[in-house]
């Protein structure tokens, strides 16, 4: 695969969904770049949302029509509020299909409680019980969001 040429990567391409095409990034660096294509995004984009959207959600700036694509995506599929979303084992707080902020992950939650060493000054370890509470609010909302949004797609259907 290393010795095709990119112009009949970037034919197969065209062909392919935006799941496959980012799985695709994922390959090798020579895909990662092809499949990275603007032109490619854009007629993505605008196969799913039409022209006219394309044209009124254009990417400013350092944006790419990825970047768009992916915004595009996410406000579809969770809405355009401010939400706490979890993907995979990271949680995320979204507004209007931007990630506005890593609030972390359980993995990572779990790991720093099991670490507190009780020996070191109590307003630390209290600071550190007070997040492990955050943290666990937090973590509770985005399930809560992804069940909910579960609920919500079963009672459509």
């Amino acid at each position: 695969m290393e010795n095709l040429p990119s112009e009949i990567c970037m034919k197969i391409f065209c062909l392919l969904d935006y799941h496959h095409l980012a799985v695709a990034q994922q390959v090798c660096r020579k895909w990662k770049v092809v499949a990275s294509d603007n032109g490619l995004w854009c007629n993505l984009f605008k196969e799913r949302w039409g022209g006219d959207h394309a044209a009124f959600y254009a990417p400013i700036g350092s944006k790419s029509w990825k970047d768009v694509y992916e915004v595009q995506d996410r406000c579809d599929r969770i809405g355009v509020g401010l939400k706490i979303i979890r993907e995979g084992s990271d949680y995320y707080l979204v507004h209007q299909g931007e990630i506005e902020r890593h609030l972390g992950s359980r993995v990572t939650a779990q790991r720093c409680h099991s670490e507190i060493d009780f020996s070191e000054e109590t307003s630390l370890a209290q600071e550190r019980s007070c997040r492990g509470i955050l943290d666990k609010i937090l973590f509770f909302i985005g399930d809560l969001e992804v069940a909910s949004a579960q609920a919500k797609r079963s009672r459509v259907m």
